[in-house]
């Protein structure tokens, strides 16, 4: 290798370097330095578990962004306006892309989230924000809960010690979708395969049988939500491995799928079957909208 690219290496550091950068000389640099791993001393955790990558730039604290994008979703946003947070973009449909991806795209962003946590779990930022790839925007950004639908926006007013003290929360406060009563399984009608498909998913998951399943399981939707690591680890990384393998399992569709996720991620996170707090006081008590 020149002696000028060996020295550009090393002289980025600790810093890792995201493979799908703007800059083709950057990703040149990234793939070269992980031929050289040793030599740079990358982090351990790193070299001994590759799915356990995170991009981290210099002004990253110990938190997280973690998103699952398709092709033709633009997630630059994320490395222009949150350059303190580290990010993990999960490439469900470019396997040739980035570097993370799941191990099938299945259940809209579900496995994406899960996949994190697993491949992560030793390694995990004492912050994670899990949020849809768009920006800003009607009708492709309605879901998240700020001034002109603004994911930025949502992230940077997000309190971290309200997180810190709540272990989760649901990052859109308004009820509609998802409460007060979304998902009631005793319900047969045939075009609410969600509800149909919580029968099964919620014994699988969390034991018991139909009668144990609550009669309401609700929170604003739409798998949205911050969660501290105190509180992931709360749960055993072979329960985080369990639940993928119900979405890995299971031959129902993409969409029932990440809906079922969509009204499970409270629970799995150690809240009610019913999540639904008042509208106005998430927004003063998690995001300093008083």
């Amino acid at each position: 290798m020149p002696l000028n690219l060996i020295d550009a290496i090393q002289g980025l550091g600790h810093r890792p370097l995201h493979i799908n950068h703007f800059d083709a000389d950057l990703c040149l640099l990234y793939k070269e330095r992980l031929k050289f791993d040793s030599e740079l001393n990358l982090p351990l955790a790193f070299r001994q578990n590759p799915q356990a990558w995170i991009y981290s730039g210099p002004e990253a604290e110990d938190k997280a962004v973690i998103i699952a994008k398709i092709q033709s979703d633009d997630v630059s946003w994320v490395f222009e306006h949150l350059p303190d947070w580290k990010q993990a973009i999960y490439y469900m449909t470019e396997p040739t892309e980035g570097k993370l991806h799941p191990p099938l795209n299945k259940g809209r962003e579900a496995m994406a989230y899960l996949t994190f946590l697993i491949d992560h779990y030793n390694q995990l930022p004492a912050y994670m924000v899990f949020v849809h790839p768009h920006l800003e925007g009607w009708p492709k950004a309605w879901h998240t809960d700020s001034p002109d639908h603004n994911q930025v926006l949502s992230i940077r007013s997000l309190r971290l010690e309200y997180l810190e003290q709540q272990g989760y929360v649901n990052m859109r406060c308004i009820h509609d979708p998802g409460c007060p009563a979304e998902i009631q399984v005793d319900r047969q009608e045939d075009h609410r395969t969600t509800e149909h498909a919580m029968r099964d998913a919620w014994p699988y998951m969390f034991g018991g049988n139909y009668t144990d399943i609550p009669k309401i399981i609700a929170e604003p939707c739409c798998s949205q939500f911050a969660v501290s690591k105190k509180q992931v680890l709360k749960r055993t990384k072979s329960e985080y491995e369990h639940y993928r393998q119900w979405l890995l399992d299971t031959p129902l569709d993409d969409d029932t799928t990440g809906r079922v996720f969509e009204y499970l991620w409270h629970v799995i996170f150690g809240r009610e079957a019913v999540h639904c707090p008042p509208v106005e006081q998430c927004w003063c008590e998690q995001f300093g909208r008083c």
